[in-house]
């Protein structure tokens, strides 16, 4: 599980910050200083050339213009010895000299032909120097007449020649001159451009020996993080090794194939297999994985593949002996190309037993209940008998009273048919009346499961007024109603909402039969609330809640009766939140206990798609 590439990314990192240091724009000043010198000394090195070019070239025009001098002087000599001793030994082989002469005329011509000034001069010496060589000679021929004469003419034509010689190499000094001063400044360049060499070497030499260092303590910083890092990895790996062999929770290590090669006790556990299975490869994927769950599996690794994790999801695995396991299971790939992953999986088997052994407890609760409540309307029921029995007992006495009148009808002479009809009608009337209220009763104390239907409150409130009636005037109670007309219906189970009613107003005329002074009035009213629901209120006169224990009265056995149990109200308050509605007391002014509940509509309810509830307390 090590992965060093944060160690190459952080060394070509250092890199990247080595050519970011400051010392780097120094050292490149000092290269192209270095450079920009050696273009100076290239330069310096060129124009030395020239001048030591130059310097010899002058060199050899001042050896020119010297072995001239000392050739014209030595044939001057030859002459003037001659013409005036006229002795032939003076005389060399004729036109040596002459041709010494004339060759270094012809090379001094050659030396300043770039120089158009001297050069002219030099043509024009060489010219003279040919007409006075002729004139020589001419002189020489006739040295036996006039040989004094002669003499003196020659050297007068020598010092002219002399004197143009001398034109010359002033012009060539004062160039020389130049030339040196020349060779003088290239000197003091020569000097500054060794100054700077060595400055700039110097100073290379020393940016080059901090580099050295720094880039020394660079290499040690860069080996003493890496040895962190590796010791940071080295770290991480043994947690991770921990991690993985605490066998907390199930991991794996897994191809995107399916092929499972590495697993922790946990894993190996949860599915019932050893590490013999793992090594011999005979754990998979697809061959772990129930058939219904393969296209679940093939989404997920889509996702992985797509974004390299795979949020938890609950799926089944096959253990070793064929039974299923259900698991919660999540992923992620090592990094992004790769084929390989890390699983993370967790036994659900607890959690789904405690689930239903949970869902077993609540269906057992509301059993319980549902005999809870139907007790509660026997009770009622039973505290209603003598009512009942007078609301019962009015239809048969008044179908006992009508069979009479019809037999007296029946035994006139002749038989009056149609006040027979009419008693038949009155008879079959109340023995409806009688039977409706045995259905009601019955409904009541029935213990059936809940039925939904679509119910219209106002007539259902009516049912129930119907079997108190009785139970009313026997204590002396007003009963007003005001209904709401037009209310769309609600679904609800009929006994349920009836004993919920039932319920409120047994409690409010039990509640009102302790008042001594004052009216007893029982207020029913319904319509709709601001959620776009029916509300149905029950007020009373009677003594009222206490303000301090009205947030306790649908608490279970909660009761301010003597006698009671304390779950009447508790019910009708479960029974009213498993239909989605809510139930709540208050004051009613001037005196007395005001009980309301509200019910979604039926288009509401069926929208949701709501079971038929069972009540459910706390």
């Amino acid at each position: 599980m090590e992965d060093l590439t944060p160690m190459s990314i952080l060394a070509s990192g250092h890199i990247l910050r080595w050519f970011a240091r400051p010392l780097i724009p120094v050292v490149a000043g000092l290269v192209i200083l270095l450079v920009i010198t050696g273009v100076l000394g290239l330069r310096y090195w060129r124009d030395r050339q020239a001048v030591n070019v130059s310097l010899a070239h002058s060199r050899q025009l001042f050896e020119t213009f010297d072995g001239l001098k000392t050739i014209i002087a030595d044939l001057e000599a030859e002459r003037h010895g001659y013409l005036l001793t006229l002795d032939p030994a003076y005389l060399k082989a004729y036109g040596v000299s002459d041709e010494s002469v004339r060759r270094q005329a012809e090379a001094l011509q050659a030396l300043v032909a770039k120089d158009p000034l001297q050069s002219l001069r030099a043509e024009h010496l060489a010219l003279t120097l040919s007409a006075k060589l002729k004139e020589i000679d001419d002189i020489v021929k006739t040295a036996a007449r006039e040989s004094g004469l002669a003499a003196l003419a020659m050297i007068r034509g020598m010092e002219d020649i002399r004197s143009q010689i001398d034109l010359m190499v002033d012009h060539e000094r004062l160039l020389q001159v130049d030339l040196d001063r020349s060779a003088d400044e290239l000197e003091q360049r020569r000097t500054r451009l060794t100054i700077a060499a060595v400055v700039i070497v110097v100073a290379l030499a020393g940016t080059a020996l901090a580099l050295a260092r720094i880039e020394a303590r660079r290499r040690r910083m860069a080996t003493e993080e890496n040895v962190r890092l590796q010791s940071d990895l080295l770290a991480r790996d043994r947690k991770i090794r921990r991690l993985f062999d605490s066998n907390i929770i199930g991991i794996i290590i897994w191809e995107l194939e399916g092929r499972i090669f590495e697993a922790n006790d946990e894993f190996l556990r949860i599915i019932g297999y050893d590490r013999e299975d793992l090594a011999a490869g005979r754990l998979h994927r697809r061959t772990l994985t129930p058939t219904e769950w393969h296209g679940h599996d093939a989404q997920h690794v889509a996702e992985l593949e797509r974004i390299g994790t795979v949020q938890p999801f609950e799926k089944e695995y096959f253990r070793k002996d064929g039974s299923r396991v259900p698991v919660l299971i999540g992923g992620a790939m090592f990094e992004e190309g790769s084929s390989q992953g890390v699983g993370f999986v967790l036994d659900l088997s607890e959690l789904k037993r405690v689930e239903a052994e949970a869902r077993e407890s609540e269906r057992r609760y509301r059993e319980a209940l549902m005999e809870l409540a139907h007790t509660n309307r026997v009770t009622t029921m039973g505290e209603l008998t003598a009512s009942i029995a007078h609301e019962i007992s009015q239809p048969i006495a008044a179908t006992v009273a009508n069979a009479r009148a019809g037999l007296n009808w029946l035994g006139a002479r002749p038989p009056n048919l149609d006040e027979v009809g009419q008693t038949l009608g009155w008879i079959i009337s109340d023995g409806m009346r009688a039977s409706e209220i045995i259905s009601r009763i019955r409904a009541l104390i029935k213990n059936a499961p809940p039925q939904m239907e679509d119910l219209e409150i106002n007539q259902l409130v009516r049912e129930v007024m119907t079997l108190t009636h009785s139970e009313v005037l026997k204590h002396d109670v007003t009963v007003r109603m005001q209904f709401a007309d037009g209310l769309p219906p609600v679904q609800a189970d009929r006994v349920q909402l009836q004993q919920v009613v039932l319920n409120l107003i047994i409690n409010a005329v039990e509640a009102m039969s302790h008042v001594r002074e004052g009216a007893r009035e029982l207020f029913i009213s319904t319509g709709r609330n601001d959620t776009n629901g029916v509300v149905i209120s029950v007020r009373d006169s009677g003594p009222g809640l206490d303000p301090k224990s009205v947030g306790r009265v649908f608490e279970p056995f909660y009761t301010t009766k003597s006698e009671g149990m304390g779950m009447g109200l508790a019910i009708c308050h479960s029974i009213i939140e498993a239909h989605g509605g809510k139930m709540w007391a208050g004051a009613n002014e001037p005196r007395g206990a005001a009980f309301q509940f509200t019910l979604p509509l039926a288009e509401e309810t069926a929208h949701i798609g709501k079971p038929a509830p069972a009540p459910a307390l706390g």
